[in-house]
């Protein structure tokens, strides 16, 4: 378990790197990417969560609880989810993200949506409860190397819940998770 101390460090220095303003060192380390995952321990994730509320200013980066987005997604979108659950039960990973070819109004598209709100407010779009994609059939990878994030004049940051086990992160402590495109963050 980390220090609270080593918790707000490793957030300074992602704000450090941000705020050096220069994005090409982000594109370059990052394989061409735009985003920086934080990783974090799983139990560990409200501990960082609270450190970067305090030490992320709301002018300067736009904080998106992706477990608030989901239920505002579902609010909004109850009966054609109650519907999709219905008609794709054998691909119920089709219900939040629906496949490339289709131009749905699905809570992938939300998200990007949102993100896509943070960049034209000028802020830096900060993800945090990633976890509630799992199950979803939206990977953080999608995320990452969307045209909107690659394109954005701003990184993104994602609050990444894994273990690091053998230099190999784990998603949850459950998937194997993609390194690519992103800078990551770790202690």
């Amino acid at each position: 378990m980390k220090s609270s101390q080593e918790i707000y460090t490793q957030i300074e220095q992602v704000k450090k790197l941000v705020e050096s303003g220069n994005n090409s060192d982000i594109k370059l380390n990052a394989n061409g990417g735009n985003s920086i995952l934080v990783v974090c321990p799983p139990e560990e994730e409200h501990v960082y969560i609270k450190a970067s509320q305090q030490i992320l200013s709301c002018d300067t980066y736009e904080m998106i609880d992706l477990n608030q987005l989901l239920i505002e997604y579902i609010g909004q979108h109850k009966e054609e989810l109650l519907e999709k659950l219905f008609l794709l039960q054998s691909s119920i990973h089709q219900v939040f993200k629906s496949p490339q070819e289709e131009d749905d109004n699905d809570f992938y598209n939300y998200i990007i949506e949102k993100i896509n709100t943070a960049y034209k407010a000028d802020k830096i779009p900060f993800l945090y409860a990633v976890g509630s994609l799992y199950g979803t059939g939206i990977d953080n990878i999608q995320i990452i190397e969307h045209k909107t994030i690659m394109n954005a004049p701003l990184p993104l940051i994602i609050l990444y819940p894994a273990t690091d086990n053998k230099d190999k992160l784990m998603f949850l402590n459950t998937r194997a998770a993609s390194k690519y495109r992103c800078i990551i963050i770790k202690k």
